[in-house]
């Protein structure tokens, strides 16, 4: 079982005032039974109920997915992976409200509108992770997606090659036999640019032999901002507060090395519908339609039994004190 969204701060918060105003309630109530010397168990049914449709609820909004879903699809033959760099600087807030969270909520727009088959998702510092293979299930990608966050990877500068090269190797591997003109593979990599790793030139050489083309986007301002670090801001060796601005250099080169094309993202600019179009228009092979296995969100069946014990709530009548 998968979930649609994590465990966040706020139906922890939720949670806790229910439990604690509850307990509240029963204590006042247990007072009550005593000054009148009567039994207050009755009031246990109430708390059972509600305790049930409140977990029911937070069940729902998490969004459980399990089992499959079949779902007929015509496929294009154009398959994409989206890097996303992880590194601190990518909490930078000159692009509101952060540079990360302003890829996730477009990424969230782009994926599904991109005319593609199967999306992957590889996140990067200094190493790069496979996220996500390849899928056609985008409610899957998306929840990956939602759940990036900078800690999820060893604190250190972007390097651009390890996740350009396991890109290369999924693609590779993951292929079906056919002439390499016939594939539209594409990377779409998401950065600040702010990159200080390994000679990209190979592995960029060898995407182009491949026909994958790289389309980056460069997220950030040249004004740039301080990069928060816990409660304060990332400081360099002489203790000075470090200012991270886009270094678009580095992924216009990139782009344009494999045939791909840069795209800018801010607060003023955003050239993601221009970069949609660009995948969307671009020739590709048309394979075949089959039929595939999607996860699906079964958060209708928590609802509705909470739904069922809120009106049963409404319309059962305890007696729990007799004056």
């Amino acid at each position: 079982m998968s979930w649609y969204q994590s465990l966040s701060w706020l139906e922890i918060i939720f949670g806790t005032i229910f439990l604690l105003l509850y307990a509240g309630y029963i204590y006042r109530i247990k007072r009550l039974a005593l000054y009148f010397k009567q039994n207050a168990h009755a009031v246990w049914i109430k708390f059972t109920i509600r305790s049930i449709y409140f977990f029911l609820l937070l069940v729902a909004l998490l969004g459980p997915s399990f089992g499959a879903t079949k779902k007929e699809i015509l496929t294009t033959g154009k398959d994409v992976f989206v890097l996303v760099d992880l590194t601190s600087s990518m909490n930078t807030k000159d692009v509101a409200p952060s540079r990360l969270e302003k890829v996730k909520y477009e990424l969230a727009q782009v994926i599904p509108a991109l005319n593609a088959d199967r999306v992957g998702l590889i996140v990067f510092s200094s190493e790069a992770f496979l996220q996500c293979p390849l899928t056609y299930d985008l409610e899957a990608l998306q929840l990956y997606n939602r759940l990036l966050q900078t800690n999820q990877v060893p604190e250190a500068g972007a390097n651009f090659r390890p996740a350009l090269q396991l890109a290369l190797d999924k693609f590779t591997t993951n292929s079906p036999a056919a002439p390499a003109m016939e594939k539209a593979n594409f990377v779409l990599l998401f950065s600040d640019g702010e990159a200080f790793g390994e000679d990209v030139r190979p592995v960029l050489q060898r995407l182009h032999q491949n026909n994958i083309r790289v389309f980056t986007v460069g997220i950030g301002s040249e004004e740039g901002g301080l990069v928060p670090m816990g409660n304060n801001f990332k400081r360099d060796q002489n203790g000075e507060r470090v200012t991270s601005r886009l270094q678009p250099a580095s992924l216009k080169e990139i782009a344009y090395k494999t045939g791909g094309e840069y795209f800018t993202l801010n607060n003023q600019v955003n050239e993601l519908t221009l970069l949609e179009k660009t995948i969307n228009n671009a020739a590709a092979e048309q394979r075949e339609s089959k039929t595939i296995d999607i996860t699906a969100n079964k958060y209708k069946y928590p609802l509705l039994l909470a739904l069922l014990l809120i009106v049963i709530d409404a319309l059962l009548t305890v007696t729990v004190i007799k004056i």
